[in-house]
């Protein structure tokens, strides 16, 4: 009976009334196989870091899978991967273009294919068992799959790009629509893949319905060297045996509607351009493709205007029914024009598209001291506003957004600069419209509603959030209501700038992939979403639109010209986050990718240096510095934008030396190690007395000094006490900018000043982090004080309210309060290490953070005399715990003592803190505070 139960449990089927001794036999070989007491089992598989992706372009795909257990120290001793052109294939092991058999490593991120060559437009499948440490075998993973792209694209991508065969309106600019029909063969179809790329963003239908959930294609990216394609399965979605339908959309977006400032525009180009190819595979093995061409028919619709600053202008009397299905009379349309542009530069995509997430309703609806009705979202977010409503045929609906109301409470846009984030709808007398923008985005908490027909019900109005798909990674909370508030206001920020390149804001005229923004905060934003390949796709514009001598732009994509370079702490971000990337993910390709434009940077410092000290050309220094509203004493907390210059100097010549020695450059680690040696003498013969004592006496001076390791290593703890007496001169306040502030409490916690770290996270009075919280903000500031506590605001050219850098801090409390870091010794968290740093008067605190191996968990809690802590280690990773505790004896683990527990490697106490090596698991410490 107990084999009966125990095969039952694992889903078989037996019948006792035809028992028999050979079944006996049988029950005992199976209960027996590896298969039975396999420990461990894959519950995730990803191919370049997806999910089933279609439209890889890569020849070697790289393969990586979670694996669980309930069980203690468990990790992969081996691993096996078959691939295949079908289901059945794999299933049968018949037709394999791979079959890696049992290969013993314990790697399971970032295995690399190494089958037959891959064909372009074609599916594969492929599953991956592992043998755990103890020699027993998994089940088979879960099938899937991932899509080749085009390998050649300029000779596989068939069709031609058009354009409007209209004359355009070049000063509105209305949005052109493209259509084709066609019609399929009689047969089964098995597979049907579109690609679509444009000049300009598209959204394209087939048969009346939207291809895909993506929003803002083909995305940012350095358009005249590197423009994205994406491909669709639209299998379901085809007719066959009869006439079908595509329809297209343009609208002008990055490519070239209006960036950055004085009404500049068509920085890639004057035209609007699509290019589409249908592939038909049908279950026969034959082929067709649908292609752009001149045959194509093109007109206008209802979008009469559209640019990401200004908004839409939507006229729905225009709306154009079922121009996206078979059987419509195009007769009055235009043929398309063919033109030649580029096919060379087409690139597959790899990171996430925009999509849409979370909804509001309105929280409130006001009524302004002017007179206007306006919608309060209670959130700060990034996205655009669904309407629904019945009006009469010209009814003129307009929505204007922002972020903060003044101190009257009345609708305030002036920070908006000259971005006028307003939406216009024009009714069609229909009842129930449902309307949206299409190819623009607004950075909003508040709507001002004019036109609206009849009463404002929250009903009618729906917010959504667009940003860029990343899976969330990180989360973080703790007895600080706060702190816990600040939290959401990083992720917030990062959620409302994160589509598709980092950008500095998302309201004002501006939206730029600043560079400085994205170094400071990188290290937390890859805390809270995965963002491997939304940062893998930037750093490749970065080095594509770094100029030829090295000097890498203010912002990538570069709108701002080649004069817009080379400033210390911002272009770092071409070697600093490569390496952080490299650090958080284990990913060796991206060193491999982003080398030369690493070297490159540091060449054109280097270039830029006398005596290897580099004081030239302009820098933004350490921007939005602390400045007291009375400066008369002088105490402005200014840095020379020199002595920051050879910091960022010294760093990145620091980063390419390990980047050269994971790539086992040896030459190049012999030259740089000896030009960093000459950049450190040169900044302390600069900018150091004898005593250690810097030019600048600023937090940002010492903290970048220390941090980078500027100073000689006797003459760093006078340093360190040099930055907490500033801080406590400033009665315990921060005064540091975009460059100074990720670094700060990093430092202050390195040299034993985690007291005055939790004191400067706690600050509630400005300038700190929770100021803007009490001040009732929902995303991070750009400046301290961007509301004054007398709620007045701060200079309105340079104040947005959702500006990520500061929120660089949830860095330090991810790595510090709850103590989840990363091993540099063992990227990608396949060893990490758990240390929290107790402080700050907190009672508790807990972080999660998926990692590629599994998820990370530490949490601790404070009553009276006991704490405990709670430590979660995914399979096949290890981990460095440090437990709050003085002696072995004052901790038990699961009630045990610590020596008797044999998952445990004790390593003995050390400042304050007892050492132990685990590996997978979850263990909970009780430990007895003195």
């Amino acid at each position: 009976m107990q084999i009966l139960l125990s095969l039952q449990a694992r889903g078989l089927c037996l019948h006792a009334r035809v028992w028999c001794p050979h079944q006996t036999l049988l029950l005992i070989l199976l209960l027996l196989s590896p298969w039975t007491f396999a420990q461990v089992t894959i519950t995730k598989v990803l191919t370049e870091n997806s999910v089933n992706p279609i439209g890889l372009d890569t020849e070697t795909p790289r393969f990586s899978w979670v694996m669980a257990s309930e069980k203690r120290n468990v990790a992969q001793s081996a691993y096996q991967i078959k691939v295949a052109l079908s289901e059945s294939d794999l299933q049968k092991e018949s037709n394999l273009v791979w079959n890696s058999g049992r290969v013993s490593s314990n790697q399971s991120v970032f295995v690399a294919y190494q089958g037959s060559p891959l064909k372009s437009g074609t599916r594969y499948f492929w599953q991956v068992k592992v043998w755990d440490n103890q020699g027993k075998a998994s089940a088979w993973s879960p099938v899937v799959f991932w899509q080749s792209a085009f390998f050649k694209p300029e000779q596989e991508f068939k069709a031609q790009w058009i354009t409007p065969g209209f004359e355009e309106d070049q000063a509105q600019r209305p949005s052109p629509l493209f259509r084709k029909e066609f019609k399929t063969a009689t047969k089964k179809v098995a597979r049907a893949t579109v690609y679509i790329t444009a000049h300009g963003m598209y959204e394209a239908e087939l048969n009346g319905q939207r291809i895909g959930d993506a929003y803002f294609t083909p995305g940012w990216t350095s358009y005249q060297k590197r423009l994205q394609y994406q491909a669709y399965d639209v299998t379901t979605m085809l007719k066959s045996g009869t006439d079908n339908a595509l329809g297209v959309t343009l609208g002008s977006g990055w490519y070239r509607g209006f960036l950055a400032w004085g009404d500049k525009k068509d920085h890639y180009g004057q035209d609007i351009a699509l290019l589409l190819q249908l592939d038909i595979l049908y279950t026969d093995g034959s082929q067709e493709s649908i292609l752009s061409d001149k045959s194509w028919k093109t007109s206008t619709g209802p979008i009469l205007n559209s640019e990401i600053y200004d908004g839409e202008m939507y006229d729905s009397r225009k709306e154009i029914p079922s121009w996206s299905q078979a059987a419509f009379d195009d007769h009055g349309w235009s043929a398309a024009k063919e033109a030649d542009f580029p096919k060379n530069i087409l690139i597959a995509t790899y990171n996430e598209p925009i999509r849409k997430h979370e909804s509001f309703k309105p929280r409130q609806i006001l009524t302004t001291p002017e007179g206007d009705q306006v919608l309060d979202f209670g959130q700060n977010l990034v996205g655009w506003v669904e309407v629904t409503l019945s009006g009469k045929s010209g009814d003129k609906l307009e929505l204007y957004h922002t972020e903060v109301l003044d101190k009257k409470g009345n609708f305030y846009t002036e920070n908006l600069r000259a971005a006028d984030q307003k939406n216009t709808f024009i009714l069609n007398g229909k009842p129930n419209q449902l309307l949206r923008p299409h190819f623009t985005f607004q950075g909003f908490r508040y709507v001002k509603v004019v036109g609206f027909p009849g009463v404002l019900k929250p009903d009618n109005f729906t917010t959504v959030a667009l940003y860029s798909d990343m899976m969330p990674t990180g989360d973080f909370s703790c007895s600080h209501p706060l702190l816990n508030q600040l939290q959401k206001n990083i992720q917030w920020g990062q959620k409302g700038n994160f589509l598709d390149v980092p950008t500095d804001c998302p309201q004002r005229d501006e939206r730029l992939g600043w560079t400085g923004d994205a170094q400071a905060f990188f290290r937390t934003a890859a805390y809270n979403m995965n963002v491997h390949n939304f940062f893998a796709k930037w750093l490749k514009d970065v080095a594509a639109d770094q100029l030829p001598t090295g000097s890498v732009p203010f912002v990538v994509p570069n709108v701002l010209g080649p004069q817009a370079t080379g400033s210390a702490g911002w272009a770092d971000a071409s070697t600093i986050i490569p390496w952080e990337m490299y650090l958080l993910y284990g990913d060796k390709k991206v060193l491999e990718d982003q080398y030369s434009s690493m070297k490159a940077w540091v060449g054109y410092i280097r270039s830029q240096s006398k005596d290897d000290l580099w004081k030239t050309g302009f820098h933004f220094g350490d921007w939005l510095f602390y400045i007291p509203g009375d400066d008369r004493d002088g105490r402005s907390a200014v840095t020379d934008k020199y002595l920051i210059a050879q910091c960022f100097y010294a760093y990145s010549t620091q980063l390419l030396i390990h980047a050269a020695r994971v790539l086992g450059k040896k030459e190049d680690i012999t030259e740089y190690t000896d030009l960093l040696q000459k950049i450190k003498t040169a900044f302390r013969q600069e900018y150091m007395t004898s005593t250690g004592r810097l030019v600048s006496g600023t937090q940002t001076a010492y903290v970048l000094a220390l941090h980078f390791d500027m100073l000689p290593e006797e003459l760093r703890a006078q340093a360190a006490q040099r930055l907490v007496d500033n801080i406590k001169s400033y009665n315990d306040h921060l005064t540091t900018g975009f460059l100074g502030t990720p670094y700060l409490c990093h430092v202050l916690s390195r040299f034993g000043y985690e007291d005055v770290a939790y004191t400067l996270l706690m600050q509630k009075t400005y300038p700190s982090w929770l100021y803007p919280v009490t001040m009732g903000a929902t995303t991070i500031w750009e400046r301290w004080d961007g509301i004054k506590p007398d709620s007045t605001f701060q200079t309105p050219s340079m104040n947005s309210y959702n500006h990520y850098a500061y929120g660089a801090i949830g860095d330090w409390m991810y790595r510090n309060i709850t103590g989840i870091q990363a091993d540099a010794q063992n990227p990608g968290y396949q060893q990490f290490i758990i240390k929290p740093i107790l402080g700050g008067g907190l009672n508790d605190a807990q972080a999660t953070l998926k990692t590629y191996y599994g998820t990370i968990r530490s949490a601790w809690k404070k009553e009276g005399k006991t704490l405990t802590q709670e430590i979660g280690i995914p399979v096949n990773s290890r981990a460095d715990i440090y437990l709050t505790a003085s002696s072995l004896e004052s901790v038990t683990e699961g009630g045990k003592a610590l020596n008797t527990v044999k998952e445990l490697e004790v390593l003995g106490v050390e400042d304050g803190y007892v050492r132990l090596k685990a590996g997978s698991g979850t263990y909970k410490f009780s430990i007895v505070l003195e």
